[in-house]
């Protein structure tokens, strides 16, 4: 099973690289810094922007309490296909600039916490910020954002739309990821 989420995220790697942000799954150390950051007994709903092979998605599966309402988002349709396969209590959907409306679909007017591993630094700036504007729309006032990226481009813009409460280096990970801990303000 590790070897087929290699193969998957690289082949969608080489298939759109501007979309998958790396060659590899994220590491375990950064799928614990990502999911240990989040408080979970505040935690009733939740959205993962970027699931990929599923790397933090098992993760939260083990830390959220039924009935706790799980959106994941994913581009890739190999990448999607696998997620649908395996969560399938996960609302699965392909695009995160839709995020606001598939959590209205199900009677949702909030999430506690957002989760993104998207690769920001290879989007235009209209879709970054779009991006951004349903993160913003999603979270419930003072709800958490986890940002995970590999560099610290974002750090700026963050600062701009939340409240950014830790940046914390995970050297044990390709390429190595700068994890932000961030509140709506």
């Amino acid at each position: 099973m590790k070897l087929y989420n290699y193969l998957l995220l690289l082949l969608g790697f080489l298939r759109n690289p501007k979309r998958v942000g790396s060659v590899l799954p994220s590491s375990k150390w950064l799928a614990q810094k990502v999911v240990h950051s989040v408080p979970w007994n505040e935690v009733s709903s939740i959205a993962e922007l970027g699931s990929g092979t599923g790397a933090i998605t098992r993760l939260i599966q083990y830390h959220i309490a039924e009935p706790t309402n799980v959106f994941l988002f994913e581009r890739d349709p190999g990448m999607r296909k696998r997620l649908k396969s395996t969560y399938l209590h996960f609302q699965i959907s392909s695009n995160a600039s839709y995020l606001y409306k598939k959590m209205t679909q199900q009677d949702l007017q909030s999430v506690d916490c957002v989760i993104c591993g998207l690769p920001f630094f290879n989007f235009s700036n209209e879709m970054r910020q779009r991006i951004l504007d349903q993160i913003q729309l999603a979270l419930k006032p003072g709800g958490i954002l986890i940002v995970y990226q590999f560099s610290l481009q974002m750090k700026r813009t963050l600062n701009h739309h939340f409240i950014v409460e830790e940046v914390a280096f995970v050297p044990f990970n390709f390429p190595p990821a700068f994890v932000y801990v961030c509140h709506k303000k």
